[in-house]
């Protein structure tokens, strides 16, 4: 005798259990606050914390300081997590958050408008 299996639904679509996944991580709804440093020549921002959905992805976060800088299309701008590494554009900003976090519960960004940390 075999044993099948008997499916009562489809399964989920892979962005709907993203979504389901990331309500339940917490990240649907919540913010994280991201602390911006300026390195090398680049301007400092005239506010360098925001709040972020931590459900966005860091590509967000790069447009954010490319518009807060007024970067032209031609101009590069590099972003560092700790000042340590540049993540993916398509990292989740409360995934970093919570791996990266300082203590004051803030995800630190360097950014810089030539490449600084390797």
């Amino acid at each position: 005798m075999t044993a099948s299996v008997i499916l009562s639904s489809l399964p989920q679509t892979s962005a709907a259990a993203l979504a389901t996944t990331w309500a339940a991580a917490g990240y649907g709804e919540s913010k994280v606050v991201v602390r911006f440093k300026a390195v090398g020549s680049a301007p400092a921002l005239a506010q360098d914390v925001c709040k972020i959905s931590a459900g966005r992805r860091f590509e967000e976060v790069v447009r954010y300081v490319r518009r807060k800088l007024r970067c032209q299309e031609t101009e590069s701008v590099f972003l560092y997590v700790n000042s340590a590494f540049a993540p993916a554009l398509d990292e989740v900003v409360g995934n970093l958050h919570r791996c990266f976090k300082n203590s004051h519960n803030q995800l630190i960004v360097a950014y810089s408008m030539t490449p600084a940390f390797g």
